[in-house]
């Protein structure tokens, strides 16, 4: 059975209109979830590729609104799960209870958000998701102390996101011998929700070493840079069929 396969792409990037055509390609191609980024002017986890994609999009005109409006459109052919992922401060500015309801209109199936505490989300945040049907999904990074993660895991109810380095997003390096040891920790413990490896997955090599420790893998940077210049439905096929190893593509 094929791992899980989520991919990250920011909203209103390389072209303001392009989401909608973005995610149904994405989805054509294969692709298991879809991660899409809501560009943000102080993006404290993103590497400079995802900080330069939100920018752009900034620049583009693109705003929460009008995502709300793009996926709006193409509701009724989405039919794998969807997550925003942003920053809280997005979320209070629009509206905490209007932006969840505008999400359940749509069609998102859940939200992550890296700054949004957890004992924060469970005093006051959790029931309002849950009245729209939202899922949750909060990281684990290397430096998360052991006492917190399984909490973080039964707290997570779309998936545990696996964060594969201190770092920020973005790095194309090998898998470390500290970061297999830490995943082979991780591996080690049973979650409802599927855990997913993200941060520094860029192609077959690391997508196949993430999902023998997981239940599938996270690519963001790579993607966003891959499609910068051509977002095609061609060019997406072949680097979805690159990353899960298909031959000839």
């Amino acid at each position: 059975m094929n791992k899980l396969l989520n991919i990250y792409f920011t909203a209103g990037y390389p072209e303001i209109n392009a989401t909608a055509q973005i995610l149904l390609d994405l989805q054509k191609s294969g692709v298991d979830m879809i991660e899409i980024g809501l560009p943000y002017s102080d993006p404290l986890a993103d590497g400079p590729t995802i900080q330069a994609s939100g920018q752009k999009a900034l620049d583009n005109g693109m705003n929460t609104n009008l995502l709300f409006e793009q996926l709006s459109s193409i509701k009724d052919q989405i039919k794998i799960p969807v997550y925003l992922m942003g920053y809280y401060n997005q979320w209070y500015q629009y509206g905490l209870e209007i932006f969840c309801q505008k999400c359940k209109e749509v069609g998102v199936a859940g939200l992550i958000m890296p700054d949004l505490p957890l004992n924060y989300f469970d005093d006051k945040h959790k029931t309002i998701l849950a009245e729209n049907g939202l899922k949750i999904c909060f990281l684990i990074t290397p430096d998360t102390a052991e006492n917190r993660i399984d909490t973080i895991g039964a707290s997570s109810t779309g998936f545990v996101y696996i964060v594969s380095n201190s770092s920020t997003t973005g790095k194309k390096e090998d898998i470390s011998k500290a970061q297999l040891a830490y995943f082979e920790r991780i591996k080690s413990y049973k979650f409802q929700s599927k855990k997913l490896i993200g941060f520094g997955i860029h192609d077959n090599q690391t997508f196949t070493t993430a999902c023998e420790y997981a239940d599938g893998a996270i690519i963001g940077s790579a993607f966003v840079n891959h499609i910068k210049e051509d977002y095609s439905f061609e060019s997406i096929e072949k680097f979805v069929g690159l990353v899960r190893g298909k031959v000839g593509v």
